[in-house]
């Protein structure tokens, strides 16, 4: 079984809400480099019930974008205009760096204003699963909420479905 297959198995269970089986399948998944990463993606909540799944709904999140390892922009959200932007709900972007978590030194986004991160692992050349972590700060609620995990996965795509306005 692919890993691809194994994660639309454990999507389409009950216990895919559950950290400990979500940490399970990216503990097995292969880590990733920064230029693995360097891509237009469109992401997709696993709704484990933390506060970060609502907050992406209200924001119209699309997904990120990686132009190269300093120039990252992790909110790319529909405005009401249907067009896509940067949405800087964590006061600003990004940038990439090489980052052991869990044991696995893999690529890492890095919030230029708020201690957050997003690890990521390799489902398949085109898609990946992330794992939010960091430190809370004032302003924002719990990153770890209750000892829960923000997850998501991201699949690469070559083109964005609207304009990207700046």
């Amino acid at each position: 079984m692919t890993k691809t297959q194994e994660f639309t198995e454990l999507l389409s269970q009950d216990h895919s809400r559950n950290d400990e089986q979500l940490f399970n399948f990216f503990d097995s998944l292969l880590p990733l480099t920064i230029d693995d990463m360097i891509s237009k993606w469109k992401g997709e909540d696993i709704n484990t019930g933390h506060w970060v799944s609502k907050e992406l709904v209200n924001m119209n999140w699309y997904g990120k974008w990686y132009k190269n390892q300093l120039e990252a922009i992790p909110l790319v959200c529909f405005n009401q205009q249907g067009k896509l932007f940067s949405e800087q709900k964590f006061k600003g972007e990004a940038s990439l760096w090489m980052v052991e978590y869990r044991g696995v030194t893999t690529a890492t986004m890095v919030y230029d204003g708020v201690p957050i991160f997003d690890h990521f692992r390799k489902i398949s050349d085109n898609h990946v699963l992330g794992v939010m972590n960091g430190k809370n700060t004032s302003g924002l609620p719990e990153i770890i909420q209750n000892g829960r995990y923000y997850f998501f996965h991201m699949k690469r795509v070559s083109n964005y479905p609207t304009d990207f306005i700046s």
